[in-house]
């Protein structure tokens, strides 16, 4: 008994050996030879796998790279320039520098702004809501608030605020992977060029101005006049336009020399100035003092008439 089990086992373990054995010989002579770049810039990269450059993943990124033999227009947003400075090196070229972006949400739709004229009761599901019905706020164009872009985000960049209902991003969070613009089913979320300085349309609305008001109380009306403020200031260059109903302020903008004029352009408040606070608020307190010392001429005016 303790013969025929000695064989099995010395049986088996002589067909283990050789299997392996033909294994090995089969995998050395068709084994496929890789770069070693591959690996290089692999390595380099921040390993997110979000999807953001256009590939599925970090990996196949480095191997698009490689077999395409040049950087080209391939861009890490996550790893941003200094990234793409190590895998230029490494594929000896030197690869231009990119301006950084972030995301910005399009909507200023709170529940002070916007209040609600319907309860949401279903899934909370921004794409599903989206589906289904205009939104608790009567916009079909405004934020739903259900979060779908906050569940994609992998870089915990973006919350919404239990306050106003809307998302808010983590300027120093967000690597601009472009997620939460995908996830959004009505396309509120931008990637613009991160500046300390910005101002942009925060509205999608695109129904007439009467409609668009009687829901949102900082509605884009479509009355154009950002855009020619903007026009009017910086030329062509400026690139904005009115359509449906929705201006568009381009991200070719000097925000620094002609934001603030901009913002103080709009009559709804619908543009939003980042980091021009201040000379909002002083180009505010001149337009008010400026009323103020006309609406008093016209009273000084109407009393002379009246002595008159």
């Amino acid at each position: 008994m303790d013969q025929v089990l000695l064989n099995s086992i010395l049986t088996l373990s002589g067909i283990a050996i050789l299997a392996s054995s033909i294994l090995f010989i089969a995998a050395k002579k068709f084994q496929v030879e890789e770069d070693p770049r591959i690996q290089d810039i692999d390595e380099v990269l921040p390993g997110a796998n979000c999807g953001a450059c256009g590939f599925p993943g970090c990996r196949n990124f480095a191997d698009a790279v490689v077999k395409r033999g040049h950087v080209g227009n391939a861009f890490c947003p996550v790893g941003g320039n200094e990234t793409m400075k190590k895998v230029g090196a490494i594929m000896g070229e030197t690869v231009a520098e990119q301006d950084p972006l972030i995301a910005v949400v399009r909507c200023q739709g709170s529940r002070e702004k916007a209040p609600k004229k319907i309860n949401y009761l279903a899934a909370r599901s921004c794409a599903l809501s989206h589906m289904t019905f205009s939104g608790e706020k009567g916009c079909p164009n405004s934020c739903l608030g259900l979060g779908d872009c906050v569940f994609v985000c992998l870089f915990d960049a973006i919350k919404v605020n239990e306050q106003t209902g809307l998302p808010e991003v983590d300027k120093e969070k967000c690597t601009a992977c472009g997620a939460c613009v995908t996830a959004c089913p009505r396309r509120i979320i931008e990637l613009r060029p991160k500046k300390d300085k910005m101002v942009y349309i925060a509205c999608m609305n695109r129904e007439k101005g009467a409609f668009a008001k009687k829901n949102c109380q900082v509605a884009c009306i479509g009355c154009s006049k950002c855009v020619k403020v903007a026009t009017e200031l910086q030329g062509e260059a400026a690139g904005s336009q009115v359509e449906s109903f929705l201006a568009y302020l381009s991200p070719a903008i000097d925000a620094e020399k002609f934001g603030a004029k901009i913002v103080t352009a709009c009559p709804t408040k619908s543009v939003v100035g980042i980091g021009l606070e201040n000379e909002v608020a002083q180009i505010r307190e001149e337009e008010k003092k400026a009323r103020l010392e006309k609406a008093k001429a016209m009273k000084e005016s109407d009393a002379l008439k009246g002595k008159e």
